[in-house]
């Protein structure tokens, strides 16, 4: 049985445990993903961790009861009307959305329904080993304006000892953390009250092992014939009108007034690298032309994505831009996907 499919029948199995339970709870959505699941709810109270054992053990009782998953099309206005009359507002709002002039619904259990393309398992006691993990806030289709839902994640496997070994993998990671290694080793540190977050400081240890990183990258960089250059960290808002980052990103740029003049704090190197190939007039007898720079750029990602070094506001990316004829474009190709594979091999992860 596809995993996918299990994962997502037991979301399914998740949302209606959370209704039987909580009747005014509000159904968000409830997808499959890469290792598990989740479904987002909107309710008046946050759920706790007792919250979920609590619903794991009303997911076993549905499971026992081995419920068939019964599909429906039905016309999307009388879509409409039913899930109005069961007051699930963001059902109501997705069926609005869709084109199709039929939409499918799930029944388990005689009461509950889901609006859902499915596919399913046949039954809820197919179901052989899941888990609810935790609790995350998520706003509604991931804008901060709209409302922000709860989200339960967990996980589903076709086997007691798959879900045991993975449970144990989380386990492992949990004690492997970099968020929590880092700090504790001295390495770096995000301070979100006083500096606010997604921004890192590295101490003296961590500083130097970077140090060290970027001293070999250089080095490897050179080695290839990149030219490093380096662009500053504010440039004129015109600039990124002109290469269509403003119009297209700009809910995710820094801007600041400067002499009554906007400008934006780099979120990518793009345009500084484009304004020194023009500064002059070059020959194809120049190409390839490879610039290089460790380039520290800013991003307003959102507070709910953040996530230790893997996403922050403020990092220092490996950025290239590559500058060649036609002639030459399969092996520039080439050599950046030999350039990419480079770190893997050196530190043993490929062979």
């Amino acid at each position: 049985m596809e995993l996918d499919i299990l994962r997502h029948s037991c979301s399914h199995i998740l949302a209606q445990a959370v209704k039987e339970i909580w009747p005014d709870a509000k159904l968000g959505i409830g997808p499959a993903i890469e290792d598990g699941f989740y479904y987002d709810f909107d309710k008046s109270d946050p759920f706790t961790e007792t919250d979920l054992s609590l619903i794991e053990d009303r997911m076993k009782e549905i499971i026992a009861r081995n419920e068939p998953f019964i599909r429906e099309e039905i016309d999307r206005d009388e879509a409409r009307k039913l899930f109005t009359g069961l007051k699930e507002n963001y059902k109501v709002e997705l069926i609005n959305s869709l084109e199709d002039e039929k939409v499918s619904v799930y029944k388990t259990g005689g009461n509950f329904l889901d609006l859902c393309r499915g596919p399913h398992i046949a039954s809820t006691g197919q179901i052989k080993a899941f888990k609810l993990l935790s609790i995350a806030g998520a706003y509604w289709h991931g804008i901060e304006t709209n409302p922000m839902l709860q989200r339960i994640y967990g996980t589903c496997f076709d086997s007691k000892a798959e879900l045991e070994e993975h449970l144990k993998n989380l386990e492992e990671a949990k004690k492997r953390d970099h968020r929590k290694l880092g700090p504790q080793l001295d390495f770096f540190n995000i301070y979100p009250e006083e500096a606010g977050p997604g921004i890192v400081f590295y101490h003296p240890k961590g500083a130097l092992v970077r140090t060290i990183i970027e001293d070999y990258l250089k080095k490897e960089h050179l080695r290839r014939d990149y030219q490093i250059v380096i662009t500053p960290h504010i440039m004129d808002a015109g600039l990124w009108h002109t290469s269509g980052h403003y119009e297209y990103y700009r809910q995710n740029m820094y801007t600041l007034q400067i002499d009554n003049k906007e400008f934006v704090l780099k979120p990518m190197n793009c345009p500084g690298h484009i304004l020194i190939y023009k500064s002059k007039i070059r020959s194809y007898r120049d190409l390839p032309l490879r610039l290089f720079e460790l380039g520290t750029v800013y991003r307003h990602e959102k507070t709910g994505v953040l996530h230790g070094l893997l996403r922050v506001r403020g990092f220092t990316q490996d950025d290239a831009h590559i500058f060649s004829t036609p002639e030459q474009l399969q092996s520039e190709i080439s050599g950046i996907i030999d350039l990419y594979l480079w770190p893997w091999r050196i530190s043993g992860f490929l062979i």
